[in-house]
């Protein structure tokens, strides 16, 4: 069996896969998705694969992708996946059952600092607008990025915190893609965007965008963005992406697995992909890249926990509460409804009114979609416009007579929920593209 060296396949000399897949746990567009195509092109180019490609299993912040993967490429050499720092949030945030420990970890590939960014046409043209208008109405102001727990929104809870507004108020909007969350941003649909550097260079280069702030130490050459710390903002803040490979493979596979992108790293390709996206060379592999990952699982928990996003027990419990009332409402409204309908059916019917005849199931079915739409529409519409919707559908199962006197009675009970468990018992919810007016 060939073993590829430390620089590369040897001249002439057979790569060391036929085929290697990569795992993206990401929709296409976004960092995970990014550095996996550039891996394909560099292990290819230098000679380390045959050929290779790339999947992508969206979902959760690459949990849905970790679970597949562990279940299903299980003592599979020939197949790693793309990690990092945010799946670490995710695990906590989702509180996924499983974690990184059910995989092979290989290397810490690359760092990357973020970058808060507006729209061109934005009236925010600073970091001090923003913020001044984020401490005057925390909620008013949405922040757009990648999906809920990952790098992007502890960066927002980190702006927050630093700023004296508290990171449960941050109106974070997650997305599953960069694409989707570049389209936000364009939109006028969020007020900020945030995400890494590189997936915003285009917009960058092309003026789309206006860049507020950089979260590394100091300005980077050849980048116009001052960093949050010389503009009162005391966060240093670096995201960072790995490899990891299926559990239960092979020494053999492993020490193959390792030497390839030891290969890949050292290439002169790898080189200048990382000068061409604003890469830091993170790579740390062995032992020393395992220990990494435990701690860093640490300091992410205590993170998300500080900012609100964590395992809050108290928070867990108002949620659980109010989530538990909600549900025993509908089943209440849809188990009367049922019985209503039964009623009518086995009533006894006038001569001239034809069997039958009755409200059906409609209301049941009625109730059924609102349930349904609520969970839709929660993430990015927010708590109120989902609920509106619901509290409505809920209601013509019972009122055919006066929708706009339901959609009005809906649209307040909605509001006024939000404000009480927000404002008053400080539960974190969605607000959505309406939460400047709340």
């Amino acid at each position: 069996m060939l073993v590829v060296g430390a620089v590369g396949a040897p001249a002439g000399a057979q790569p060391a896969y036929q085929h290697l897949r990569i795992i993206a746990p990401a929709a296409p567009g976004g960092g995970w998705d990014q550095t996996a195509r550039v891996m394909q092109q560099v292990l290819q180019r230098a000679g380390i694969v045959h050929t290779s490609s790339v999947e992508n299993i969206p979902g959760a912040a690459g949990t849905i992708g970790l679970a597949r993967f562990i279940g299903a490429e299980r003592g599979n050499g020939d197949v790693v996946m793309v990690s990092g720092l945010i799946m670490l949030g995710a695990i906590v945030t989702h509180a996924s059952p499983v974690t990184l420990r059910e995989v092979t970890p290989l290397a810490r590939l690359t760092g990357e600092y973020e970058i808060i960014v507006v729209a061109a046409a934005s009236p925010f043209r600073s970091l001090n607008d923003l913020v001044r208008a984020f401490r005057d109405r925390p909620e008013s102001i949405s922040w757009g990025g990648g999906s809920a727990g990952g790098s992007d929104q502890i960066l927002a809870g980190l702006v927050a915190d630093a700023v004296g507004v508290s990171p449960r108020r941050v109106n974070y909007i997650a997305f599953s893609g960069g694409g989707e969350s570049m389209s936000a941003i364009l939109g006028g649909q969020v007020s900020a965007g945030i995400n890494g550097l590189a997936e915003f260079a285009p917009q960058i280069e092309a003026g789309t965008v206006r860049v507020l702030a950089i979260s590394s130490a100091e300005r980077l050459p050849g980048l116009a963005a001052p960093t949050l710390r010389e503009q009162g903002v005391d966060v240093e803040f670096e995201n960072w992406r790995s490899l990891v490979a299926p559990p239960g493979i092979s020494p053999v596979d492993r020490e193959r697995l390792e030497r390839s992108v030891q290969a890949m790293v050292r290439s002169a390709e790898w080189r200048q992909a990382l000068e061409r996206y604003r890469w830091i060379d993170r790579y740390l592999a062995g032992d020393e890249f395992t220990r990494f990952v435990q701690s860093e699982d640490l300091r992410v928990r205590a993170i998300l926990t500080k900012l609100g996003l964590g395992p809050d027990q108290t928070t867990s419990r108002t949620s659980g509460v109010y989530s538990l009332l909600v549900l025993a409402g509908l089943l209440f409204f849809a188990l009367a409804a049922v019985v209503d309908t039964v009623r009518t059916r086995a009533a006894f019917l006038p001569p001239s009114v034809p069997q039958g005849t009755g409200p059906g199931w409609g209301p049941a079915a009625l109730i059924a979609a609102g349930m349904a739409l609520d969970l839709a529409l929660m993430e990015q519409a927010g708590f109120v416009l989902a609920s509106t919707v619901l509290f409505w559908l809920t209601a013509r199962a019972f009122d055919r007579q006066h929708p706009g006197h339901d959609a009005l009675f809906a649209l307040g009970i909605s509001a006024g929920a939000y404000l009480l468990f927000v404002r008053v018992l400080n539960v974190t919810l969605p607000a959505g593209f309406i939460a400047r007016l709340l």
